[in-house]
Protein backbone atom coordinates (compact mmCIF):
# COMPACT_ATOMS: atom_id res chain seq x y z
CA UNK A 1 0.00 0.00 0.00
CA UNK A 2 2.74 2.23 0.87
CA UNK A 3 4.38 1.95 -2.53
CA UNK A 4 1.39 2.07 -4.09
CA UNK A 5 1.05 5.65 -2.98
CA UNK A 6 4.46 6.86 -3.41
CA UNK A 7 3.88 5.94 -6.80
CA UNK A 8 1.35 8.22 -7.78
CA UNK A 9 3.03 11.19 -5.75
CA UNK A 10 5.25 10.67 -8.07
CA UNK A 11 3.36 10.84 -10.88
CA UNK A 12 1.21 13.58 -9.63
CA UNK A 13 4.61 15.69 -9.19
CA UNK A 14 6.48 14.76 -12.44
CA UNK A 15 2.91 15.96 -14.71
CA UNK A 16 2.58 19.07 -12.81
CA UNK A 17 6.17 20.03 -13.31
CA UNK A 18 5.95 18.94 -17.58
CA UNK A 19 3.28 21.24 -17.80
CA UNK A 20 3.20 25.46 -17.58
CA UNK A 21 -0.14 27.35 -17.66
CA UNK A 22 -0.41 31.07 -17.86
CA UNK A 23 -0.31 34.09 -19.30
CA UNK A 24 2.98 34.32 -21.42
CA UNK A 25 4.90 37.64 -22.13
CA UNK A 26 6.89 37.20 -25.73
CA UNK A 27 10.39 37.64 -25.64
CA UNK A 28 11.27 36.79 -29.03
CA UNK A 29 9.55 35.00 -32.08
CA UNK A 30 10.23 31.49 -30.34
CA UNK A 31 10.53 32.34 -27.08
CA UNK A 32 8.09 32.71 -24.29
CA UNK A 33 7.60 33.96 -20.57
CA UNK A 34 5.21 32.32 -18.04
CA UNK A 35 5.03 32.64 -14.62
CA UNK A 36 9.21 33.93 -14.76
CA UNK A 37 9.80 30.42 -16.62
CA UNK A 38 11.71 31.19 -20.30
CA UNK A 39 9.98 28.82 -22.97
CA UNK A 40 11.71 27.70 -26.24
CA UNK A 41 8.52 25.96 -28.80
CA UNK A 42 9.63 23.44 -29.72
CA UNK A 43 10.35 22.63 -33.17
CA UNK A 44 10.63 25.93 -34.86
CA UNK A 45 12.82 28.48 -35.31
CA UNK A 46 11.90 32.25 -35.57
CA UNK A 47 13.87 35.00 -36.71
CA UNK A 48 16.50 36.82 -34.49
CA UNK A 49 15.01 40.05 -33.12
CA UNK A 50 17.71 42.12 -34.99
CA UNK A 51 17.47 39.83 -37.54
CA UNK A 52 16.55 41.33 -40.97
CA UNK A 53 15.06 39.86 -44.52
CA UNK A 54 13.72 41.00 -47.86
CA UNK A 55 10.15 41.36 -48.77
CA UNK A 56 9.01 40.37 -52.23
CA UNK A 57 9.86 43.79 -53.46
CA UNK A 58 13.64 43.79 -52.15
CA UNK A 59 12.83 45.99 -49.11
CA UNK A 60 14.78 45.37 -45.85
CA UNK A 61 12.47 44.59 -42.72
CA UNK A 62 12.78 43.58 -39.42
CA UNK A 63 11.41 40.13 -39.90
CA UNK A 64 12.75 38.84 -36.04
CA UNK A 65 10.55 42.05 -35.13
CA UNK A 66 7.42 40.61 -37.15
CA UNK A 67 8.04 37.11 -35.76
CA UNK A 68 7.51 38.62 -32.22
CA UNK A 69 4.47 40.73 -33.48
CA UNK A 70 2.69 38.10 -34.93
CA UNK A 71 3.75 35.50 -31.85
CA UNK A 72 2.17 38.46 -29.34
CA UNK A 73 -0.99 39.32 -31.43
CA UNK A 74 -1.98 35.47 -31.71
CA UNK A 75 -1.65 34.60 -28.01
CA UNK A 76 -2.97 38.05 -26.73
CA UNK A 77 -4.01 37.83 -23.39
CA UNK A 78 -5.33 34.44 -23.45
CA UNK A 79 -3.54 31.98 -21.50
CA UNK A 80 -0.87 29.40 -22.93
CA UNK A 81 -0.80 25.52 -21.80
CA UNK A 82 3.04 24.26 -22.07
CA UNK A 83 3.93 21.01 -22.72
CA UNK A 84 7.55 19.81 -21.64
CA UNK A 85 10.12 18.38 -23.93
CA UNK A 86 12.91 19.09 -23.03
CA UNK A 87 15.37 21.46 -21.31
CA UNK A 88 17.53 23.41 -23.56
CA UNK A 89 21.61 24.41 -22.70
CA UNK A 90 20.52 27.71 -21.87
CA UNK A 91 17.88 25.82 -18.77
CA UNK A 92 15.09 27.09 -21.03
CA UNK A 93 12.14 24.61 -21.39
CA UNK A 94 11.83 23.35 -24.80
CA UNK A 95 7.77 22.64 -25.37
CA UNK A 96 5.20 22.61 -27.66
CA UNK A 97 2.44 25.35 -26.29
CA UNK A 98 -1.35 25.93 -27.30
CA UNK A 99 -3.62 28.48 -26.80
CA UNK A 100 -7.11 27.77 -24.99
CA UNK A 101 -8.69 26.50 -28.03
CA UNK A 102 -5.79 23.98 -28.89
CA UNK A 103 -4.15 25.86 -31.44
CA UNK A 104 -0.68 24.77 -31.55
CA UNK A 105 1.36 27.93 -31.39
CA UNK A 106 4.25 26.58 -33.31
CA UNK A 107 2.23 25.10 -36.38
CA UNK A 108 0.49 28.76 -36.70
CA UNK A 109 3.90 30.21 -36.47
CA UNK A 110 5.42 28.11 -39.12
CA UNK A 111 2.13 27.71 -41.41
CA UNK A 112 2.33 31.53 -41.62
CA UNK A 113 5.78 31.86 -42.71
CA UNK A 114 6.92 33.64 -39.29
CA UNK A 115 8.74 30.56 -38.26
CA UNK A 116 10.82 27.79 -39.75
CA UNK A 117 10.32 23.89 -39.01
CA UNK A 118 13.71 23.26 -37.08
CA UNK A 119 14.60 20.06 -38.51
CA UNK A 120 17.99 19.37 -36.72
CA UNK A 121 15.37 18.98 -33.40
CA UNK A 122 12.05 17.80 -34.92
CA UNK A 123 10.36 17.01 -38.31
CA UNK A 124 7.13 18.15 -36.33
CA UNK A 125 6.34 21.13 -38.46
CA UNK A 126 8.18 19.99 -42.04
CA UNK A 127 5.05 19.77 -44.10
CA UNK A 128 3.47 22.85 -42.93
CA UNK A 129 7.03 24.57 -43.87
CA UNK A 130 6.63 23.29 -47.66
CA UNK A 131 3.38 24.50 -47.74
CA UNK A 132 4.00 27.54 -46.38
CA UNK A 133 6.76 27.92 -48.64
CA UNK A 134 5.24 26.78 -51.79
CA UNK A 135 2.17 29.91 -51.05
CA UNK A 136 5.04 32.51 -50.49
CA UNK A 137 3.70 33.26 -46.96
CA UNK A 138 5.64 35.34 -44.18
CA UNK A 139 8.86 35.36 -44.82
CA UNK A 140 8.92 33.03 -47.67
CA UNK A 141 7.21 36.07 -49.69
CA UNK A 142 11.00 37.22 -49.47
CA UNK A 143 14.82 36.54 -49.23
CA UNK A 144 16.10 36.00 -46.08
CA UNK A 145 18.96 33.68 -44.16
CA UNK A 146 17.54 30.45 -41.69
CA UNK A 147 17.57 32.01 -38.24
CA UNK A 148 20.23 28.77 -37.26
CA UNK A 149 22.59 30.21 -39.63
CA UNK A 150 22.32 33.91 -38.66
CA UNK A 151 22.92 33.29 -35.38
CA UNK A 152 26.07 31.84 -36.64
CA UNK A 153 27.52 34.43 -38.79
CA UNK A 154 26.43 37.14 -36.03
CA UNK A 155 27.12 35.42 -32.46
Amino acid sequence: MRLMLCICVAQTAFTASAQVTGRASVIDGDTLEIHGQRIRLHGMDAPEARQRCEDAAGRDYRCGQRAALALADMIGSQPVRCEERDVDRWGRIVATCYLGDGTDIGASMVSAGHALAFRRYSRAYVDLDRNAAAEGLGMWSGTFVAPWDWRKAHH
